[in-house]
């Protein structure tokens, strides 16, 4: 920290004038603005990173996922969710962090404006003191001047009155010059006092004018520090919880590849199996001549159990009306 470049580039010829004074204050002043607005952004981030970690919590906690799954791929989601968790656990307490860095800011912040109101205030009387004596001093200097001129022209009127044959019109322009002469003296020495006065002032004023400057420049070096740091420790916080989320994923990668495809579904197979024996074809069954063993449906009945047997021959003789021989074959008629 300089110190030394305010109070050599903000002064001014008129003596009345603050421009240069001006110019810190408004600079140091939007700079607390500057800090308030990432105060402020602090803040809302903290409310966006709880909101994050509150909705997240309770979809880990309240939303399924592969609920049915079993063994390996089970024990990796159940990782997940826990995980899943614990990040949304994170981000909430990113959000507390956060929002205790804008608290540190605020009072930084209102610690500035404090002290930069104290100075202020001596600024201020100082600006006053030198203002109001500069307006008497210019008005002792008027009357000074006034009185000269009063004086010069009672001089001019004694001189014009020289061949004056009037003693006592005489007389009175000299009295009215002494009394002249006299204001004059007074004038000046009230004038005189006037311009010590001020210039003391003056002095006082532009002493206190670099103390001022000293000071809002240690202050201002503070602040931009102060802001720096708290920028680079907020990029930290935000780099933590990336790493602290990575950790955590890398947790549910790991036990992803815990997984065994073949032993979930030797697990499944194991768990949930029914049979080894398929169906068996669903053979033809005669109507009139049902096959002795005959499988139930469904099921085989050996190894010859597709073929089809030969027709059996009528019980009835060849002359029973319910049959009738045609071409050494039978036929059956439905009378």
């Amino acid at each position: 920290m300089t110190g030394s470049l305010f109070k050599g580039n903000f002064w001014t010829s008129d003596i009345l004038g603050t421009i240069g004074y001006d110019s810190i204050i408004q600079h140091l002043n939007n700079g607390r603005k500057n800090c308030k607005e990432f105060e402020d952004f602090l803040k809302e981030r903290a409310s966006i990173e709880e909101r994050y970690g509150k909705d997240l919590l309770s979809l880990a906690r309240k939303k399924p996922c592969g609920q049915s799954e079993t063994n390996t791929l089970k024990r990796a989601l159940e990782v997940f969710k826990q995980q899943v968790d614990s990040v949304a656990q994170s981000h909430i307490h990113l959000a507390q962090t956060l929002r205790e860095e804008a608290r540190k800011m605020e009072e930084f912040r209102e610690k500035q404006k404090s002290q930069q109101k104290k100075t202020e205030l001596i600024m201020d009387a100082a600006h006053k003191q030198k203002s109001v004596q500069f307006k008497k001093t210019m008005e002792a200097k008027k009357n000074y001047e006034q009185k000269c001129r009063d004086k010069d022209e009672a001089e001019q009127a004694v001189h014009r009155s020289a061949n004056m044959a009037n003693p006592k019109q005489q007389e009175k322009l000299f009295v009215k010059l002494a009394t002249s002469k006299t204001a004059v003296e007074d004038s000046d020495k009230v004038y005189m006092l006037h311009i010590n006065t001020l210039d003391r002032v003056r002095n006082e004023w532009q002493s206190e004018h670099i103390k001022a400057c000293e000071v809002f420049e240690t202050q201002e070096c503070e602040r931009i520090n102060f802001f720096r740091n708290a920028l680079w420790l907020h990029m930290n916080q935000l780099s933590k919880q990336c790493v602290i989320s990575d950790e955590m994923y890398e947790e549910v990668r790991k036990s992803l590849e815990m997984c065994s495809i073949e032993k979930d579904i030797e697990y499944f197979v194991n768990q949930r199996r029914t049979g080894q024996t398929p169906p068996a074809p669903i053979m033809y069954e005669n109507f009139y001549c049902p096959q002795k063993n005959a499988a139930p449906p469904g099921k085989a009945t050996g190894p010859n159990s597709a073929r089809r047997g030969p027709l059996p021959n009528p019980k009835s003789l060849p002359d029973d009306p319910d049959y009738s021989l045609l071409d050494n074959n039978y036929s059956l008629i439905y009378q």
